[in-house]
This record gives C-alpha cells, structure tokens and sequence, in this order.
C-alpha cells in the first residue's frame, strides 16, 4: 500500500510560437462603436464614413457649459460653471464675456419674446435679466437651485427649482409665486406643449408632469430612471423626453411617500457631483464625479456646490438612461436605451431626432427604425446641451467648457481609431486588409502601433508608416501582445471614402501547457473469490461437518479440509494531475517514475490523453518513488514549435508489508497476566497499535515511550480481570502505509 497525499504546483511557461493564424475583425456598428472617432461618424448599418464638420466658436477658460439658447438676433449665450459666466457668441462667430455672476453655475438661460436674456444662477438661486450687458436682479425664489427657465406664449417666466421641486410663475420682477409643488427634490426641465401646457421633468423620482394651471398637474409619464433629463415636444403633439440615472442611485418606491408630500414624490438624494469653486486667484477646480460620502464642509473662502450633472457610481449592467416618446394619446414607447452612456438632452432634427452623451461627448442621430447614427464625437467627457438653428445646430460641452457647431458640410478629414486588441500573448502580426468604398480623388490609409501594456502609452510603437493597398497590408509594428490599428479618410471635392469592415491576421505565440497539480492515490481492486484450497494436516485424522439439517458429511481418512480465506484484491496505484493550456490547446501526457535512491527516470507510460493512469502497485517493492507528469502540446502544433510542461510529485511511500508482530511468553503475578510485545517494520514508522481478546472488540495500545512514531516500538499489555479458563489475545499494530501485522497467543 502507499501513504496517499496531494501536491499541486504552479509552474511558469516561456512561449513559442503557435502554429494557428487568428483574424481579429471588425465589421458591425457594435465594433466600431468602441473606438474613438475624430472627424468621423458611423452609420446605423456600421459604416464609417466623415462626419459633418465641427468646429468649434468658443473655448472658454470654463470647465462645463451648463446652458445655451439663442438670441432674437442670431446671437447664441451660453452659461458656464464654475465662475457663473455668460458667454455672447455673435453671428459673425465671435465671442466675448457679457456678465459675470456673483454666484458660480449659470444652470439656465431662457429668451423672452422681446429678445432679452434671462439667466438662473446657483447655488443662491436668482434669476437675473440681462439688457444692455448688463443685469439686474429680476426674481429670487428663495430656492437653493434653478435648473430650468421657460417663457410661455405670453413672455410670462416659469422656473424649475430645487431642493424643494418647486415650479414658479414670474409675471414681473420681483413678482412671482408657486405655480405647483411636485413635492419631488429638484425640477430638472421646462417646456411648453403646442397647447400652451407647461411640461415639468422631476428628480429623483423620474416624473414628467403636464401642467396645465397653478396646482393643477396631470402624470404624464413615471419613468424606470430617477431624472426627466430633457422635454422637447412635437408638432404632431407627441413629448420626447431624456431619462438618466439609473446606474447612480436606486429609485425609491413612490408608496414610500411620506405625509404631506405630493402622490409618487419621495425626497431622496439625488444623482450629483461636487464641485468645489475657488476665487479667482485660486484657478478654481475642475467638476470631478464624486462618489456617495460624508458631507464634506467647504473650505474658508470656497463655496460647496452640488448639482445632479454626471452620476456619482457607475454599475456595470445596469440602464444608465432612456429616450422616450409620450404619444398624443399617453402611450409611451422607448426609442433608446442604454448601459454604458448617460444621454443629456435632445433635439428635434426633420424627422429624427439628434441626441448627446456622456461617452466622449457624442451625438447621435435616431431615424424612425430606432437604429443611432454616431453623428460626431467631440472627445470631452460630455455633451450637455444641443441648440438648433437655421445654420446647423450647435452642442455644449464639459471637460473643457467649448461650444461647437455642426454645419451641414462635410469634414474634408478624420481619422478613426480602433479599440486596442489583446492577442492574449505576444503575437506576430500578419496582413491587415480592408472593404471600402473609396471613389477617385478620396483617400483612405491606414496606421498601426502596438506594445504591451493593455493601454496605449510611451512604451508603445510608433504610428507605423500609412498602408494603402488592401491587397498588401503587411503589418510592420513589432510583435507584441496589443495592436490598434488607424484610419485616415481623406476626401476630395467630388469624393468621399467609406469603411465597412477591417480584418488583422497574426500568429499568437505557442503558450507552454502547465501541470498544476499531481495526485496519487491506492485502492484495493475486486478479485473473483478462489474455490477452497484442500490442505492436508498432520494432527487430525478424520473431520466432519455439520449442516443446519443435522447431517454429517464424510470425511477422507487424509484430513480434515482447510478453506483458505483468498485476498480481496491487488493494490492499484493511480496518478492523476490537473493540467491546462492557455491556448486551449489538446495535450498528451508521459508518465515516468524513479526510486529514491535511482538516478534515472523509468518510463511508465507514454501519449496517453487521459489525465490519469491507474496500474498494478505490485510492480513497485516497498520504498519512496517520485512520479513525474510531462505535458505536450505537439499534437496541434509543428514539433519545432511545440511545448511542453512538466512536474514532479512529492515522494510517494510505497508499502506493501506489514508489520513484524512479536508477543513474549506471559508473565503472571498476583492473578495479572503480563505481556511484552514488539512491533518493527522495514518500510514506514509505526502508528497505531491495539489487542483484542477472545474476539472482542478492539482496544487501544500506548508504547512504553509514550507515542507511537517510529519502526520499531515496544508495548506493555497487563490483563488482569481474567475469567477461568482459556483466552485468544490478538494483537495489531499498523505502519503508516496503513498495512496491518498480527500476532495470537492463547492464555489458559
């Protein structure tokens, strides 16, 4: 028998090179969307082609631009944070400063019908009017934020307020009440329907009213997300609104309400980030998302701002926003939706609708069959308002406080980059190929760099020189375990290049397998039961045998016949181990082994799939062996490129003969009996010993030395309850193989 165990390993692999060729390939709009797009946009079917141009008619020293709307002159004010700036950007497209808030966030705008420009500042909500360049204080609601400002068809002013969800209706300055209370935190949009109908969005609760005189509301819609984003309404009477949130805070359920509150409104925190806002002299900080924490108190000399702009935690899997359309008769079908971006406003463009994003600062174009366009990527961290107008429409970002405009020209450049490839392991780059519309005068050339750091930084190649031909891309970026590949479209007057699929072949290097683990166990395999064997004996004459029917059996005048009890079966070793290939690919295994005291290695057995292998354990005499597992990979990779693994079991004790079991001649005293008995074994130390008498049942024996732990042990046995008569005293000592030895001495 053998003392079984487990050992496991881990051993390291270098690598080769393997013998299939990969093609990474990108060919459908959700390929392409992960990349990064300058001056290119990406069609709903997954073509890359160029986009409208961009350009961009103020870059302000701000880090956000919360608000734009556009003058009765032609003129578009923009409002920014974090020094509260209002920005006129003229119709020749200059811009200058036209005032300057005393408070930091210039959330709202709105234009009443005279042309005159209103502005809402936070975090002491005021609403200040603009004439001249210059402003005076028009209506304080005594509300903390104003987040929306609208004029109805009468240049009355209704503002969306917060922390107390407020809705007011200004008819003149200093003139204004409560027009309804949401009992929600924070009203987040305004809008009028073609019927006059103010149209409130809310947070954190997700809930668009229609509001149709003071204190009158109607639910026009109660979204899954916690924050109406953005109301536009339509001409044909439909509401489209922007929904965002979900991946920031869980909505509470609206029975949760507590007395006094307006039906469905539950104050809870809301979606926010902080934003600390210095002096002048200090430069300020940039709007950072921040997550849910202990409410810091503002510095001397800094004011402590939080607005529910990007979301604070980012759960993966999770919709983080939605666009909706309310139908005329109060159905509601979801147009888009989304995980990985949050969507912030929204606008009506011919018959679809344009939309933005937090991710890079996109905008996308949704047609009728609910399939985006990626119209432009500004590559800020959001787009957070559009405007359209006769000249193209116009976006806001944040990141960098810029406003840009799309006209309906086309970028006579761009490029795209791809996501980064992970080959898994260093890789030698093949042919890059590629299907394209590029008609004549229009230019489409590609670059690539790899390296081998999951993120592209100064460890990386070089750009590579362009290719142009399709048909003889070879790839000349080193050999590495990343690659991003580039595209430039260049067009001409007449021309204009178009991508529709990109495919990069490469050989990833042959990865070692790896043996983690062996394990090598014994058992007792089942043998058929032999027929007695007949024995002759010298001390019995005769023999008989009794049945349980009275009847006796003769008996031969040689002896009575012995049945010999046969053994229950040969010991089998097996040896099994856990191996793996990172490349998946198929192994096959040889087994070796040696003794102890041996040099060499013995082949067991060899191109075996399996990964066990169970033998007769006779083979091996009694002793220590270690067993070695090799691993090879050579049946899918060419001999000059195969790899192998291989590892060595701890030492396996093999032990197939039990103890030697010797008992003294009695010793009798005071009506004791006394018995000296030795255990030894040539193989393992010893570790257990008990007797038994008469059949009875076993008990333990201690050795004269107190523990039982080597070869050889000596033992006491004192019996001194005896009945009269005569008694079997069996002893058994085991060795650590678990094999055991017996010896019987009969007392009278």
């Amino acid at each position: 028998m053998i003392r079984p165990f487990a050992l496991s390993v881990a051993l390291g692999g270098l690598l080769l090179q393997g013998a299939s060729t990969t093609a990474w390939e990108m060919s459908t709009y959700q390929d392409f969307l992960r990349g990064r797009f300058t001056g290119v946009s990406l069609t709903k079917s997954g073509r890359l082609m160029l986009a409208p141009k961009l350009e961009t008619v103020l870059a302000s020293d701000q880090p956000v631009i919360w608000s734009i709307v556009r003058g009765k002159d032609g003129s578009i004010y923009a409002g920014s944070g974090h020094r509260g700036r209002l920005y006129r950007i003229d119709a020749s497209g200059k811009s200058s400063v036209l005032w300057t808030a005393d408070q930091s966030e210039i959330f709202a705008l709105a234009v009443d019908p005279s042309g005159t420009v209103f502005a809402a500042t936070s975090p002491d909500g005021k609403i200040y009017r603009i004439r001249n360049g210059k402003a005076e204080e028009y209506f304080a609601p005594g509300a903390k934020y104003i987040w929306a400002l609208a004029f109805d068809k009468d240049g009355v002013l209704y503002a969306g307020t917060g922390d107390q969800g407020k809705v007011f209706r200004v008819t003149a300055p200093e003139r204004g009440e409560v027009y309804y209370e949401t009992g929600q935190l924070h009203i987040t949009s305004l809008a009028f329907d073609p019927e006059g109908r103010l149209l409130a969005g809310s947070d954190p609760n997700g809930i668009l009213y229609r509001i149709s005189a003071k204190d009158k509301a109607f639910v026009l819609y109660d979204a899954n997300l916690p924050e109406i984003r953005a109301v536009v309404p339509s001409t044909d009477g439909s509401v489209y609104a922007v929904a965002l949130g979900g991946a920031t805070i869980n909505r509470t359920p609206s029975s949760l309400a507590p007395s006094g509150g307006a039906p469905g409104a539950v104050p809870t925190a809301a979606p926010a980030v902080s934003i600390t806002v210095t002096d002048e002299a200090q430069g300020g900080i940039e709007v950072k998302p921040q997550p849910p924490g202990p409410k810091q108190q503002p510095q001397p000399g800094q004011t402590q701002v939080t607005t529910q702009f990007t979301p604070m935690v980012d759960m993966t899997g999770v919709e983080k926003s939605a666009i909706y359309r309310i139908h005329p008769d109060n159905t509601v079908e979801t147009l888009w939706s989304s995980k990985e971006e949050n969507a912030y406003d929204l606008i009506v463009y011919g018959k679809d609708l344009v939309f933005s994003t937090d991710g890079q600062g996109r905008i996308y174009r949704l047609s009728g069959d609910r399939k985006p366009t990626l119209v432009a990527q500004t590559d800020q961290g959001e787009t957070t308002r559009l405007l359209d107008t006769n000249e193209g429409f116009y976006a806001a970002t944040a990141t960098l406080g810029k406003v840009l405009r799309l006209s309906t020209g086309t970028s006579a450049s761009g490029a795209y980059e791809s996501p980064v490839h992970d080959a898994n392991t260093v890789a030698r780059w093949g042919r890059l190929s590629w299907k394209a519309n590029r008609e004549a005068g229009a230019k489409l050339a590609f670059r690539t760099r790899s390296g081998n750091s999951a993120r592209p930084d100064k460890t990386w190649s070089e750009w590579s020189e362009p290719l142009e031909d399709a048909s003889n891309g070879l790839v000349s970026s080193p050999n590495a375990r990343y690659i991003q590949w580039r595209a430039e479209f260049s067009s001409s007057a007449d021309a204009s290049p178009s991508l529709d699929s990109v495919s990069l072949a490469y050989l990833p290097q042959n990865t070692s397998p790896v043996v983690r683990s062996i394990t090598v166990t014994s058992s007792i395999a089942a043998s058929a039961q032999k027929p007695p064997v007949q024995q002759a004996t010298a001390t019995a004459a005769y023999s008989i045998t009794v049945t349980d029917t009275g009847d006796t059996a003769a008996s031969t005048s040689t002896g009575t016949p012995t049945e010999t009890l046969s053994r229950a079966g040969s010991e089998q070793l097996a040896v099994s181990w856990q191996a793996d290939d990172a490349d998946g690919d198929k192994l096959v295994y040889s087994i070796f082994f040696r003794g102890e005291e041996e040099r060499e290695w013995k082949t067991l057995r060899e191109n075996i799939p399996e990964a066990s292998l169970t033998f007769d354990g006779d083979v091996f005499a009694d002793g220590k062996y270690y067993f070695l597992v090799r691993a090879s990979d050579r049946l899918v990779n060419p001999l000059d490129s195969a790899r192998e693994a291989e590892l060595v079991s701890a030492p396996v004790l093999i032990d197939h003969t039990p103890p030697m079991v010797q008992i003294s001649a009695p010793r009798r005293s005071a009506g004791a009996v006394e018995l000296d008995i030795q255990g030894a074994d040539q193989a393992s130390p010893l570790r257990k010993a008990e007797y038994a008498i008469d059949a009875g049942p076993w008990t333990p024996l201690q050795a004269l030395d107190g523990i039982i732990d080597s070869e050889r042990e000596q033992f006491r046995l004192r019996l001194e309850t005896l009945a009269p008569g005569e008694h079997l005293v069996v002893v058994r000592v085991y060795d650590s193989a678990s094999n055991a030895g017996l010896a019987k001495i009969v007392l009278r």
